[in-house]
């Protein structure tokens, strides 16, 4: 008898064709197996040796090349968000392949996920498998190249839901593809990840970071299976780039101008004039670090919408405070401004404020948590009378953020903000501790505070503060967006594009190129220009002709990025239906000194492209590239792929399943 003990009866723990029943000496897994039993295969002797060994290779080998300094990366697919790369042996084990080996670990957590969540895994190597990426990152850069330049054409995408969608926007195209073979989707899948990123970080030049990836991912798959190391060739990329963006911040100038602002935004709206001029006048109301939104319209044209000043969402805490009953709003000139972080419903706590409101003869609003009781009452009959003009309205924001809001408020104002912290009760307040302001715009929904009369030194001081912990890595997303709207309202002002057309196909891709158009012109603004059409790229590669490196793979390395930086600017002159080549060629030829002279691809005409207005933001341009070669180097040094088995059909599966219950019936009678 072996280990196991065997026995004939009834009860069997499991359902073979036999009946055949294994037991364990540990009582749980006896209950468990009792209880969840399914059908059994066995293997016996060098057969069963053979499978574990199998098993065993397939595992080791997919772990063995992450191993040392120069061990290769493992791309895993997973069954939400992007792909993983990683050279973590453990990570790369946590699987279950098609020889339904179970991996264990020995972190007990681990072992116990994976043998209750894996799934089967299918695995290539090499050059088989990176020929996969190469195939998805080729199709999935083929449809988003052809978007690129004043002349790129546009791809129509089905949706799942209403019209079918018009766009010549890069990343939304990237984002639409999925591939049927789950390993050339790998390399689709990361590309994708190439332009989210560069959008994020930029918001544009999501097409120039797809074309550059898939340059240097070619080359660097040519060179790879020519037997260079992959590894020096991702050191040779990465210290080209790095010379690359130092030439590139050199030769960048800052733009200043409102004509500047307008051609960046031209060029990224593909050549509209209109959309580049509304942003270059909504930037110019709101100031650089203004609030800037756009949204679909109503009308067939397109409009811009201004408001100087802070503005917050909450309107009039009742309508008896209306001084304009045509267009039931409230309208104060030169109010005193009180605010409180507390709930007031007491009389005596506004009693000051109403007698300062009197005596100056100037209108009064109330800003606190909520007003309410006699202290409601007293404000309303005192407007009804005639006496002062006074409204009151809730504070913005819950928690900590209504409390940083209203501590702006009162530096835009020169007010006191009544709160715990503050020694003085509102009962006992004096003129002093009140602020004033312009005007006050309030609506049902709306308040906005114009013309603040607080400190200009306090102000900017708050504004540093506010971008200080913008800064911060340790300020999450929520909070940064919450921050930067802050800081618009206090240094400058909110602007609203409503984007109008004649149809929603329409205005759905005019929307596209202005939030192209604007992320764009923030990117200029923040870290300057350079020449466009690809060409600050191709001059590039003249700052890398005595370039030197360790090693001979090294300089391939390095010798791809050049050839990588012609792609760009060939691709928006073949979108053009001109020979890229021959352009490019005689570029680099007869006017590789002169860093801002370029083919207008637009024209075809020649010239200094800084003059013509063609122009890219060098933040985009930047990012566009390091992002691409991060993610093309990560390929290249790839050497396995992860993918997920398909689905097999559980038909038999469920009927073992049904039998392991009959077996547990027998077992409870015993």
């Amino acid at each position: 008898m072996h280990r196991a003990s065997l026995f004939f009866n009834k009860s069997s723990l499991t359902q073979f064709p036999t009946r055949l029943a294994i037991t364990s000496k540990n009582a749980r897994t006896t209950m468990l197996s009792r209880y969840y039993a399914t059908h059994k295969e066995l293997k016996f002797g060098v057969e069963g040796r053979a499978s574990l060994l199998q098993g065993v290779d397939i595992l080791a080998k997919a772990v063995a090349i992450t191993l040392g300094p120069k061990g290769r990366n493992v791309i895993i697919e997973q069954s939400y968000g992007s792909p993983k790369i990683t050279k973590d042996g453990v990570t790369s084990s946590l699987t279950q392949f098609p020889t339904r080996l179970a991996i264990t670990s020995k972190n007990a957590r681990t072992t116990m996920l994976s043998r209750y969540y894996a799934t089967h895994k299918e695995l290539k190597f090499g050059v088989e498998g990176r020929a996969s990426l190469l195939q998805g990152v080729d199709i999935l850069a083929k449809a988003v190249a052809i978007t690129l330049g004043p002349k790129g054409r546009n791809v129509i995408i089905e949706q799942s839901y209403g019209s079918p969608k018009i766009t010549k926007d890069g990343v939304t195209v990237a984002k639409s593809i999925t591939l049927q073979d789950k390993f050339e989707n790998l390399g689709a899948r990361l590309v994708q990840d190439v332009a989210n990123k560069t959008n994020e970080v930029a918001g544009d030049g999501t097409t120039t970071a797809t074309v550059l990836t898939r340059a240097i991912f070619v080359e660097g798959v040519k060179n790879v299976a020519a037997g260079c190391n992959p590894m020096d060739l991702r050191r040779g990329v990465q210290l080209a780039v790095d010379a690359i963006v130092k030439f590139l911040r050199e030769n960048s100038r800052v733009i200043t101008t409102s004509e500047e602002i307008a051609q960046v935004a031209t060029i990224s709206a593909n050549g509209d004039t209109h959309v580049g001029q509304l942003i270059a006048n909504a930037m110019e109301k709101v100031g650089k670090e203004g609030v800037i939104t756009v949204k679909e319209g109503k009308t067939i044209d397109d409009e811009l919408e201004i408001t100087e000043g802070m503005k917050f969402d909450r309107g009039y805490i009742s309508p008896y405070f209306i001084t304009d009953a045509k267009a039931q709003k409230v309208e104060l000139e030169k109010p005193l401004i009180v605010l409180s972080e507390k709930k007031i419903s007491v009389l005596q706590d506004i009693l000051p404020a109403l007698e300062s409101s009197a005596q100056q003869r100037r209108p009064l609003l109330i800003i606190a948590e909520d007003i309410e009781g006699e202290a409601l009452a007293a404000c309303i009959l005192n407007k009804l009378r005639g006496n002062i003009q006074v409204a009151a309205v809730k504070a913005p924001g819950f928690g900590d953020n209504r409390k940083s809001i209203l501590g702006d408020l009162a530096i835009l104002t020169g007010s006191t903000v009544f709160s715990d912290e503050l020694d003085i009760k509102l009962e006992r307040a004096t003129p002093d501790l009140f602020g004033t302001t312009g005007s006050v715009v309030i609506t049902k929904e709306d308040t906005i505070i114009l013309n603040g009369e607080g400190s200009k030194d306090q102000i900017n001081h708050r504004c540093e503060q506010i971008r200080a912990t913008i800064n911060d890595p340790s300020t999450s997303d929520y909070e940064k967006e919450k921050l930067q709207e802050r800081l618009a309202k206090l240094s400058g002002g909110v602007a609203v594009i409503k984007v109008g057309g004649a149809s929603e196909v329409e205005v759905s891709e005019k929307k596209d190129r202005f939030v192209d158009a604007l992320n764009a012109t923030r990117a200029a603004v923040e870290e300057g220009i350079v020449p466009g059409g690809g060409i600050a790229l191709l001059k590039s590669i003249k700052c890398l002709d005595s370039f030197k490196t360790n090693n001979f793979d090294q300089q391939l390395g390095v010798s791809i990025i050049k050839s990588a930086l012609q792609k760009p600017a060939r691709t928006i002159v073949d979108n053009a239906g001109e020979e890229g080549a021959v352009i490019v060629g005689k570029l680099l030829e007869d006017h590789i000194n002169d860093f801002n002279y370029g083919y207008d691809a637009a024209t075809g005409e020649y010239g200094d492209l800084i003059a013509r207005g063609i122009v890219d933001p060098l933040k985009v341009v930047r990012t566009a590239l390091i992002d691409a070669s991060g993610v093309a180097s990560l390929l290249t040094t790839t050497e396995c792929m992860i993918t997920e088995a398909p689905e097999e059909n559980k038909g038999v599966g469920a009927g073992g399943m049904g039998g392991g219950m009959g077996g547990m019936g027998g077992a409870g009678m015993m």
